[in-house]
């Protein structure tokens, strides 16, 4: 089967390797739809971190796919040959306190691995997965819009969880790149209806202003006084936006990977009240909850895409997705 690996530097490594057969409780899927997170650029693509959860160990390159069942495992009976399913994207040890509640992101077991960064991933025409990282994808979605929860809606629906957001709210997301097109379509769903989406990319406006992400775009956020904010963006300027432009006893969410934030804590911390969250990823728990709730409200994860490329071209489909002008670039595979 073909498979990619992110070798640093910007490249893209195209191999030929054996097809994988699943051990006991693993699944083999036929991959359908593999999607690029903005980590898998920051940290594999660009350059090896190296280190902690977020340690690339020269696996098959991919964090946010969807596919098919072709083959069960010893053990596995819950599932069919033909099911479709998410993979949750990473697999923790099932025994400690946060993978029992679902969080297996926050498994600090060190037998946890991330599929992708520590074990094979969704770049492939063939995975294995972990029965308990399965998630069944609803008829109603398609592979691509399950690749797109896989990592990148589940991450923004766990945010706004945390800010607690209701149609009373004016919420703020900084950065309008995947997560925060992703964001800005979930809260509106979930009932506010004055969303500022703030990016300096014009292409980036443009696109949340065209899908309904945002409701009014701006280049940088100033003076907004809103009730709750999110920031996507990584970047310690689009942090300190996010906490300055929200109001005395507002609520703030972090879910942006990366940046340093250098902020005066009594003048726009302390003295202003602020609920500050940091959010990483989300729970297999409410994962499977957006699903249903997705199919409930009518919305397709996989209105953020803007490209798609097959596996033979992910060269070409990381080099576009590290531009930064594009909405979320996915791999896909021929039904």
């Amino acid at each position: 089967m073909l498979a990619a690996y992110l070798p640093g530097a910007r490249n893209v490594d195209l191999r030929e390797v054996p097809d994988p057969v699943p051990g006991v409780g693993e699944v083999l899927l036929a991959t359908k739809a593999s999607t690029i997170c903005g980590s898998d650029l920051r940290a594999i693509y660009r350059e090896h971190l190296g280190e902690g959860p977020e340690a690339y160990q020269g696996v098959i390159a991919g964090h946010e796919p969807a596919g098919q069942v072709v083959a069960l495992g010893p053990g596995v009976e819950d599932l069919q040959i033909g099911d479709r399913v998410v993979v949750y994207h990473i697999s923790g040890c099932g025994l400690c306190a946060d993978c029992r509640q679902g969080y297996q992101i926050s498994c600090s077991s060190p037998e946890r691995r991330a599929y992708g960064w520590q074990r094979d991933g969704g770049h492939s025409d063939l995975m294995i997965a972990n029965r308990r990282d399965l998630l069944v994808l609803p008829d109603s979605l398609s592979y691509l819009d399950g690749a797109c929860v896989a990592c990148g809606f589940g991450t923004a629906y766990e945010a706004l969880l945390r800010l607690d957001l209701s149609g009373r709210d004016r919420l703020l997301v900084v950065g309008l790149g995947p997560v925060g097109l992703a964001a800005g379509l979930l809260a509106k769903a979930m009932g506010v209806t004055e969303i500022i989406g703030a990016d300096p990319s014009p292409e980036r406006r443009e696109l949340a202003e065209r899908l309904g992400a945002a409701t009014i775009t701006v280049s940088a956020a100033q003076g907004s006084e809103v009730d709750a904010a999110i920031d996507c963006s990584g970047a310690g300027a689009g942090q300190l936006s996010a906490l300055q432009n929200t109001r005395r006893w507002g609520r703030v969410v972090l879910v942006g990977e990366g940046g340093r934030l250098s902020v005066d804590v009594s003048e726009t911390i302390i003295h202003r009240q602020l609920t500050i969250h940091g959010s990483w990823v989300t729970s297999t728990v409410n994962m499977a909850d957006l699903l249903e709730r997705l199919d409930r409200w009518g919305l397709h994860p996989a209105d953020i895409v803007t490209h798609t490329f097959p596996l033979a071209a992910a060269a070409e489909a990381y080099q576009l997705a590290d531009s930064g002008a594009s909405g979320k670039i996915g791999i896909v595979w021929q039904e």
